[in-house]
């Protein structure tokens, strides 16, 4: 009897130790992930847009070199200066992802990941000062500023404008929510295109453009594109629902500069006299 009950405990202690060698190689699995796993997460997400090369590091905390491209099959890519950091942490049933990179994020741009049943939803703020917590977030405010050429690398139209300017983005109470594999965006965001210049126009600058995004209670998302001041004019409105974007707009040309903007106007959208429209969905 002692001897068959020594053999059990010896076998129980296999087992107990099996299971905990499995669930340390888990742990450390988890806490050691290499930075390539979140690449290529953001890889997949941006349908293959957003790529981040040469990641290093850990999904906890890494950096890696921003790069946009075309898509798949697109021998398009831009690349932008200097590395980007990001730092991931458990935030209760959640997670808390923040970024920043010197050249276009100098204020940490923070995304709290929320998990509930079939849903996901995350709200952007700012971190103006990183050690101070919570009480620091910002709801409100630019989450950073591009070089507009960095667009070139998404392929048509923007490798033909190649666009010299600034593109600059602000939010306010700006969330998104996955459920059931339907996005909901709620709050609102800027996207400033400043000092726009092409180089298919002898023009030095084309002007300075704004693109207001604005998500409804229902989780709708309107668009409205004007023009801040410019020889290019620009205007349409639209809005996503369902995954699906719509966008009717147009560009025209200041009468002084009509002459110039010909070739440009051709590029942008489908010629009606003296306009091109632009359609999307």
């Amino acid at each position: 009897m002692e001897i068959a009950r020594w053999e059990n405990m010896r076998k129980a202690g296999r087992r107990w130790g099996w299971w905990g060698a499995g669930l340390g190689a888990l742990v450390g699995m988890v806490m050691y992930a290499p930075a390539s796993w979140l690449a290529q997460g953001v890889v997949e997400l941006s349908g293959k847009r957003l790529l981040l090369a040469d990641s290093q590091g850990t999904i906890w905390h890494g950096d890696a070199v921003a790069v946009l491209t075309g898509g798949p099959g697109s021998r398009d890519a831009r690349t932008l200066p200097g590395r980007l950091n990001w730092t991931m942490r458990m935030k209760g049933i959640g997670l808390r992802l923040t970024f920043q990179q010197d050249c276009c994020m100098p204020v940490p741009v923070v995304m709290n990941l929320q998990f509930g049943l079939g849903r996901v939803k995350t709200d952007v703020r700012l971190q103006p000062a990183p050690d101070g917590g919570d009480a620091t977030m910002q709801s409100a405010g630019e989450l950073g500023h591009w070089p507009a050429a960095w667009l070139g690398g998404l392929g048509t139209p923007w490798n033909t404008l190649q666009l010299a300017g600034v593109l600059r983005i602000a939010s306010r109470d700006l969330s998104f929510e996955w459920t059931e594999g339907r996005l909901r965006i709620q709050g609102e965001a800027d996207m400033v295109l400043e000092n726009v210049a092409s180089r298919v126009t002898t023009l030095d600058r084309l002007g300075s453009y704004r693109l207001g995004l604005q998500g409804d209670a229902q989780g709708l998302l309107q668009m409205q594109l004007t023009t801040l001041d410019g020889a290019l004019q620009l205007s349409g409105q639209g809005g996503m629902s369902g995954g699906r974007m719509r966008f009717r707009g147009e560009a025209r040309a200041s009468d002084a500069e009509r002459g110039a903007l010909e070739n440009l106007l051709n590029i942008i959208g489908r010629r009606e006299g003296d306009r091109s429209v632009i359609s999307i969905g």
